[in-house]
């Protein structure tokens, strides 16, 4: 199995909590609220992970439409999540959306449906993670 690597870095430098996220040659905020403390300059953690899945989620069924030749001239995806703590265990579930024209075939509708779970972020969450932590040498 080929190995893909992906990588940003994020720097927190002065302010409470806004950070430059770095990926090649561009640049995203992250934040908190100022109800939490932060300045709202960009999305809060969660929100930039939800919206890995929404934008690939999109872009997937685009790619898709596009090579089947489909008039799709417009897609929408909101991504839901709930998440329960109790001490350190976390329950999460997210919810996928898809927002297609009402006016598209029925067949193309259901189809695109299926591709929506198909998108790469989908399938890595789907999947085992493995996580870990290290100082930088």
């Amino acid at each position: 199995m080929p190995t893909t690597t992906r990588s940003v870095t994020a720097t927190l430098d002065g302010a409470p909590y806004a950070t430059r996220i770095v990926a090649g040659d561009k640049t995203i905020m992250a934040d908190e609220p100022l109800d939490h403390g932060g300045t709202d300059q960009g999305f809060r953690p969660h929100e930039l992970f939800l919206s890995a899945l929404a934008s690939c989620t999109a872009i997937t069924l685009r790619m898709y439409a596009d090579r089947k030749q489909w008039v799709v001239p417009s897609i929408g995806v909101t991504v839901n999540m709930e998440r329960d703590q109790e001490g350190a265990k976390v329950d999460t579930r997210l919810a996928i959306v898809v927002d297609l024209p009402h006016d598209l075939p029925t067949e193309q509708r259901e189809r695109l449906l299926q591709i929506a779970k198909a998108c790469p972020v989908h399938r890595t969450l789907e999947n085992p993670i493995h996580l870990s932590a290290r100082l930088k040498s």
